[in-house]
């Protein structure tokens, strides 16, 4: 019997993105964790350089550090991006126009991009989300309608139908699933 095959991201950096406070820390974490077993290099960044607060749903968590703002981070540095969520988090980056942007890139260059929980947000401010396939938390589901995704109720969702393939999950409970896509994906 053979082992199944492990995803290498050997040497490739991943941008993850947040704001300076409201992430969902298992959902920044736990594919920071997946990254970094799988050989690749995330990177963290957020609206400004300096710290950022994660959260345990509504409850201040551990604080990280981000290299990087926004602004000053070039999506051709990275290889895919990962869109934590957390209710604060995405509402906070929707409203940095430099977040936004960079965001878009990642869609305009075609390089993929994996989000989970309330993430979407951002992607809906970036306008792409149209004519895709998505995941999200539940109640995001008519915002992500009315911007002209399709929403599905499912642990992951891979969709392709675009310049990037774009990796979803609804909840930290689809953490497992989501990683293993995301590195499958990140890894092609």
């Amino acid at each position: 019997m053979t082992e199944p095959r492990k995803e290498r991201l050997d040497g490739t950096s991943i941008a993850f993105l947040v704001a300076p406070e409201g992430a969902e820390q298992v959902e920044l974490t736990e594919p920071w964790k997946a990254v970094e077993e799988a050989g690749g290099r995330p990177r963290l960044i957020s609206t400004e350089a300096g710290p950022v607060r994660a959260f345990n749903h509504l409850t201040p968590a551990d604080t990280f550090t981000a290299e990087l703002a926004a602004a000053d981070a070039a999506v051709s540095d990275f290889s895919a991006l990962v869109l934590p969520g957390g209710v604060a988090n995405p509402d906070n980056l929707r409203m940095n126009a430099d977040a936004v942007n960079f965001v878009k890139g990642f869609f305009d260059a075609g390089k993929p991009v994996a989000v989970i929980c309330h993430g979407p947000w951002t992607l809906i401010e970036a306008d792409v989300v149209r004519d895709r396939e998505i995941t999200s938390w539940p109640s995001l589901q008519t915002d992500l309608r009315n911007a002209g995704a399709r929403w599905v109720d499912e642990e992951v969702v891979v969709c392709s139908n675009g310049p990037s393939t774009l990796v979803s999950s609804r909840k930290p409970d689809d953490l497992p699933t989501f990683c293993a896509a995301m590195l499958k994906v990140f890894g092609a």
